[in-house]
């Protein structure tokens, strides 16, 4: 017998990602998300999916730029309170400790703790129900040199499937 489930379990584990936007040193913040993808290798293109809500999706529509940083287990934590907090309410790098750093040709930071930077400028911005998919072109990519040696490895997400962050649309779950 099938019974109902919610149909995001299924795509878990998943990668999480630091997302940063905004202008370093004046308005800038930390998304936690997964819901990103290549959807492009020519030219270099990655779609992420953010909540219209979110105050990232205001300052992705305002700067039209976003640096996509992967970080290692090590930070669960600092996700996770990226992931329940809004930038609306507080700073998310004062918050967490997580420091700021200029990127190389935008002007959101990247995150120092983390282990690689994508640079994207937003391309195309497609209205996805509660989300916004903004597809953004990489115009910069790098990363510690351990893990492009591959000495050091960064994980996928661990454990089960956060539905108090994605919601249940079943009543079995």
């Amino acid at each position: 017998m099938k019974v109902d489930v919610e149909y995001l379990q299924f795509m878990w584990p998943m990668r999480h990602f630091l997302i940063t936007c905004g202008d370093i040193g004046n308005k800038s913040n930390i998304l936690a998300a997964s819901f990103c993808m290549p959807v492009s290798k020519e030219p270099p293109l990655i779609a992420c999916a953010i909540g219209k809500k979110a105050y990232s999706s205001e300052l992705l529509e305002s700067s039209r730029e976003f640096i996509i940083n992967v970080p290692t287990k090590e930070l669960q934590a600092e996700i996770y309170y990226c992931g329940y907090h809004s930038g609306h309410e507080v700073d998310k790098f004062k918050e967490t400790g997580l420091t700021p750093k200029p990127a190389r040709k935008v002007r959101a930071p990247i995150i120092e703790e983390c282990v690689a930077h994508m640079e994207c400028r937003v391309v195309q911005r497609i209205e996805t129900g509660d989300k916004n998919l903004f597809i953004g072109e990489v115009i910069e990519a790098y990363a510690d040199e351990m893990v492009v040696q591959g000495e050091k490895k960064i994980e996928f997400a661990a454990g089960g499937f956060p539905s108090k962050v994605y919601g249940i649309r079943s009543k079995g779950l």
